[in-house]
Order: C-alpha cells, then sequence, then structure tokens
C-alpha cells in the first residue's frame, strides 16, 4: 500500500512543480518542498469560487448525505459542483475530507484528489476521520503527505467533531491571529503572578498567597527557605523548588 501511495504522490509533486518525494522512511520532510509550494498562484487559483453569501461555507455536491453536515450549525451550506476540494471556508481557504476507512481500502484516492486541487488555495486542510481501531500507519502515511503537499491534517474522530471543526474555520475566516494568542498582562502585579506561576510547580494561588505575605518581590527573593515553606499551601517542595529557582544567577557560567 505505501509503495502504491509513493508513486501516486509523485504524480502530485510533479502536477505542482514540486520536488519528487524521494523513497525516505516516512516523516522525514525536504524543506524545499514545503517552500515551493507557497506560491502567489495559490490566492488566485481560489479566490474565484465563493459563495453568494459571504457566511456560507461551500460544500461540493458529492458531499451530500455525508453525516458530517448534521453538526454544521451555525453557518449556511452552499452546495456547488464547481469547486475542487471538498469544502471552501474562505477566500483562499479549502477542506479535504477523509474518512481513515475509506482511505486504507482506496490508499490512491487522496492523491488523486491532490492532483486535482493542483497549488489552488492558500490554506489547504486535510480533514481526517480517525474511524479505524489502528490508525497510526495509515496516520503516519498522511502526515508525511500533508507536510510535502502543504496541507494542514486536522484530526476528528467522529462525524460531529468534524463538522464543527469545518464550522470553526469559516466562524473564525476573519477573525485576527492574535484571538488566540497569549494575552500580556499590563497590571505590575498580575505580571509579577504571571512570572511566579511559571515557577513549576507554584500555581496561581502559591503567587497571590505569597505576595499578600511579603508584599513585594525583594522581601520574597530575601526570605529564607525555610520561611517560604511555612506559607499556607506552599509546602518543603514547593519552597524549595522556588528557593532555588529566586536565587539561581540570570547568565549561565
Amino acid at each position: 500500500m505505501d509503495d502504491l501511495i509513493d508513486d501516486s504522490f509523485d504524480d502530485v509533486l510533479a502536477s505542482m512543480d514540486m520536488p519528487t518525494a524521494p523513497k525516505v522512511p516516512k516523516l522525514q520532510v525536504q524543506s524545499e518542498s514545503l517552500a515551493s509550494s507557497n506560491s502567489s498562484s495559490n490566492v488566485a487559483a481560489g479566490s474565484s469560487k465563493l459563495p453568494s453569501n459571504p457566511h456560507s461555507v461551500l460544500v461540493h455536491s458529492k458531499q451530500r448525505g455525508n453525516p458530517i453536515l448534521k453538526s454544521i450549525l451555525n453557518v449556511p451550506l452552499e452546495f456547488r459542483d464547481d469547486i475542487v476540494p471538498d469544502y471552501v471556508v474562505g477566500r483562499t481557504s479549502c477542506i479535504l475530507f477523509l474518512s481513515l476507512k475509506y482511505h486504507n481500502l482506496n490508499p490512491d484516492y487522496i492523491c488523486q484528489r491532490l492532483k486535482a486541487l493542483g497549488k489552488m488555495y492558500e490554506l489547504r486542510v486535510l480533514l481526517v476521520q480517525v474511524d479505524t481501531p489502528e490508525p497510526h500507519n495509515a496516520l503516519k502515511s498522511l502526515t508525511r503527505i500533508s507536510l510535502l503537499a502543504d496541507l494542514t491534517m486536522m484530526l476528528a474522530w467522529n462525524a460531529e467533531e468534524a463538522g464543527k471543526i469545518i464550522e470553526t474555520y469559516k466562524q473564525f475566516e476573519k477573525r485576527p491571529p492574535d484571538l488566540i494568542m497569549e494575552r500580556v498582562e499590563s497590571n505590575p502585579h498580575q505580571k509579577l503572578v504571571a512570572a511566579l506561576t511559571n515557577i513549576k510547580p507554584v500555581n496561581k494561588t502559591d503567587a497571590v498567597t505569597l505576595l499578600q505575605i511579603f508584599g513585594n518581590l525583594e522581601n520574597l527573593i530575601n526570605a529564607s527557605e525555610e520561611r517560604l515553606s511555612q506559607v499556607m499551601g506552599l509546602g518543603p517542595r514547593k519552597a524549595k523548588k522556588l528557593y532555588k529557582t529566586l536565587h539561581e544567577p540570570f547568565l549561565s557560567k
């Protein structure tokens, strides 16, 4: 089965003007293959297939009857025959759906789909529904394909979860990237609490208690290990780790 996939995938890479996949162990990635796939034609090729309603997910007509559609409740669906991927969730974003059970029966299927997709779309998601008891070998092969073909592989363990992933991609289509970035605290006290909780196993409650007892960072640093262990909820183990961290040199020798 792996040899069949390798041969078919060589044709896919050729159709995308990408280097042929070498016969190497699975998951060994050629960096030049990834770089060559991000051409400007990705955007142009995928932009022409837009829904009549900008809030709709474009669904290929062949996906009618797919159980995952039942769980897409918060965005409208628009069925089309003139799109290559299974789902279009943005101007430059698309999703190919693949059941592992079907993949095991038809290992050449995904390669044919990728060959037809070519360089279209900038964000290309391979949504895999894990519906087999032993998925590891198949997922290993699909991971390699995803890396070489510039795909983002997402896993779902049931139809409902797969539908929600499609729905989420559409709902967050125009959301800014900082929405999922770590929040940087502006309050000095909160910054100090956050810094202390980076010392494992000190938690947020421990950090707040320490600052309430010692008042500021200077007093906390000057406290002995024995005094730290007397703080309610801290104990000898946490006190030892905290004391050691606070007294380590900033620069390693």
